[in-house]
């Protein structure tokens, strides 16, 4: 291995380091940011998260894209292959200058007013699955920019190699995905008879409760099922409860 593979060996060992110690984002990605930069070198990065519009990218050097530089992203970068790419598209680790010419870059509107602004004459840009935010699947957008040189092959398979860890982390530390609030175990035990079929009184009997204890789990059950009558949340409770149709011994 020459001396130029074994330096960036260990810089991308550094990333992996750092994303295998993390506890949460909000101080992970502070010092990622510069560890990504010397994986894949570059005079800039950004890190923008996707969840909606709600989340404001984060760059190395920091304040990289001003209030101005922002709302001409949001405007002009649908005509964007390389955005298109990371957005809409697989996300996989991409070169402009795979996808258009220095002259076609130049002719956006984004160049002269995003790009040029901060020098991203060549970039390398990758997209992520991050968790999610308020129940909406969410990704992280990441791009490397640099004025001079283009992005080699072996930057490409540095940002590949980091880009399946990056996410794998950022799913780890992002909260679980909001699910159903949870029902108690005698509101299970109501539903699955009211699912087979059983009348209030029935169930009543059945479980040594009286039935006015049997409304009031049902009234319960209903709020967390999001349902309003016997029938939605039998159909509810089978749907998320297939056992409930197995019969009672």
């Amino acid at each position: 291995m020459s001396a130029a593979a074994e330096v960036g060996l260990r810089r991308i060992l550094a990333v992996v380091d750092l994303l295998l110690d993390a506890v949460d984002e909000e101080t992970l990605v502070p010092a990622l940011l510069p560890l990504l930069l010397g994986a894949v070198p570059g005079d800039s990065i950004i890190w923008a998260p996707r969840a909606g519009e709600s989340d404001r990218p984060l760059t190395l050097p920091a304040g990289l894209l001003t209030d101005d530089v922002r709302a001409a992203f949001a405007r002009e970068s649908a005509t964007d292959s390389l955005v298109r790419h990371t957005t809409l598209g697989p996300g996989t680790p991409m070169r402009r200058s795979t996808l258009q010419t220095r002259s076609e870059f130049h002719a956006l509107a984004a160049y002269t007013d995003v790009y040029r602004l901060f020098g991203a004459e060549q970039q390398l840009a990758m997209s992520f699955p991050a968790g999610y935010a308020a129940g909406v699947p969410r990704k992280v957008c990441v791009a490397i920019s640099r004025r001079d040189s283009d992005f080699s092959d072996d930057d490409v398979a540095a940002a590949a190699l980091l880009r399946t860890r990056l996410s794998r982390a950022l799913n780890r530390l992002a909260p679980p995905e909001p699910g159903p609030p949870l029902v108690t175990r005698r509101e299970s035990a109501v539903l699955t008879l009211l699912a087979r079929g059983l009348t209030n009184q029935q169930i009543a009997h059945r479980l040594a409760i009286s039935p006015r204890t049997v409304d009031k789990h049902l009234e319960h059950a209903y709020a967390k099922l999001r349902v309003g009558s016997r029938v939605e949340a039998a159909n509810a409770w089978l749907t998320r409860e297939p056992a409930a149709l197995r019969p009672a011994r």
